[in-house]
């Protein structure tokens, strides 16, 4: 297939697998790294409307199966990391790391420390609403800029979004480009003690330190439109999975962290069928266990072979 020019990188069987925190999965059909703004809108306005599209971050919340992805997959880069703040309002590049701008936020006297300890980058924690400590991106989200399937720039606002738990509305092949927080202020000093000390409880329970994708089910609870809790039920699924006895279970090379339940981990030789397998099995003994059904919060993309 002739595919468009771009100024920025087009990679044909662009293996993935050490783009992903599992490091697992298949190669990507063609792999797109845009220039910037113009180059992406040029390259998907031209691109084929049968080729399909799929947008990655850092890879923190996928699975790539062994068979790869037939697709583009495009990853944004340099041209897409930026941040500026202007008053309360911060304007995030989809392509800087949540960490990253939870720390230049701080440092001007803006508070977004609920992104400090959530993996990945900003496109992906709008497509995910992400959250943590009980605030989620759709409590400061203002708007975002995405280009759409066939090239045109779109502004979004919340409610284009439909935000809900870990969950956003967003048409398929759209790119997230940017986002504009609304932050409160703080004091510096005062918000980089907040988020070393959440820093340090992500440390003591999570397995930080092996190869995981964050958490892989949803708490199966009840939650309003924004994406917070309601007073429905607070399951945790972690419990439900210790309780179905599932802490610690392998396949293959994969393994339910025995240091927190929920958290699948490449312990180094897994492939992603191992790990999507043992995922199942999980899904089906908490089943048998509870009566409840977990939901991945990882998502898995492409063809098992």
């Amino acid at each position: 297939m002739q595919m468009p020019e771009v100024r920025g990188n087009l990679t044909p069987n662009r293996p993935l697998a050490d783009l992903t925190w599992l490091r697992v999965g298949g190669p990507a059909d063609w792999f797109y790294q845009p220039a910037d703004l113009e180059d992406l809108c040029a390259f998907l306005k031209a691109l084929p409307s049968d080729v399909s599209v799929f947008p990655m971050g850092v890879g923190s919340n996928l699975i790539v199966r062994d068979g790869g992805i037939r697709a583009v997959v495009i990853r944004m880069g340099r041209g897409f990391n930026g941040l500026s703040i202007e008053g309360t309002r911060v304007t995030v590049g989809a392509a800087m790391l949540d960490s990253m701008a939870a720390r230049k936020a701080a440092l001007a006297g803006l508070d977004l420390t609920f992104l400090r300890t959530i993996p990945g980058s900003i496109g992906g924690a709008i497509r995910m609403n992400a959250g943590c400590y009980g605030t989620y991106v759709a409590d400061h989200l203002v708007s975002a800029q995405a280009v759409s399937r066939n090239g045109e720039v779109v502004m979004l606002s919340p409610e284009d979004l439909q935000f809900g738990y870990r969950h956003s509305h967003l048409p398929e092949g759209w790119v997230l480009t940017e986002a504009v927080f609304e932050a409160p202020t703080g004091d510096p000093a005062e918000l980089e003690q907040k988020m070393a000390d959440q820093l340090a409880k992500r440390d003591a329970t999570q397995p930080t330190k092996d190869r995981t994708a964050g958490s892989t089910f949803r708490n199966p609870a009840g939650f309003s439109s924004t994406g917070r809790a309601d007073d429905i039920h607070d399951l945790k699924a972690w419990k439900l999975i210790d309780d179905a006895g599932m802490r610690g279970a392998t396949v293959g090379g994969a393994q339910m962290s025995p240091k927190h339940s929920n958290f699948l981990v490449n312990t180094g030789d897994a492939t992603a069928s191992d790990l999507e397998r043992l995922g199942e099995l999980v899904r089906k003994s908490v089943f048998q266990s509870s009566g409840l059904e977990l939901e991945w919060e990882v998502i898995r993309v492409g063809d098992e072979t």
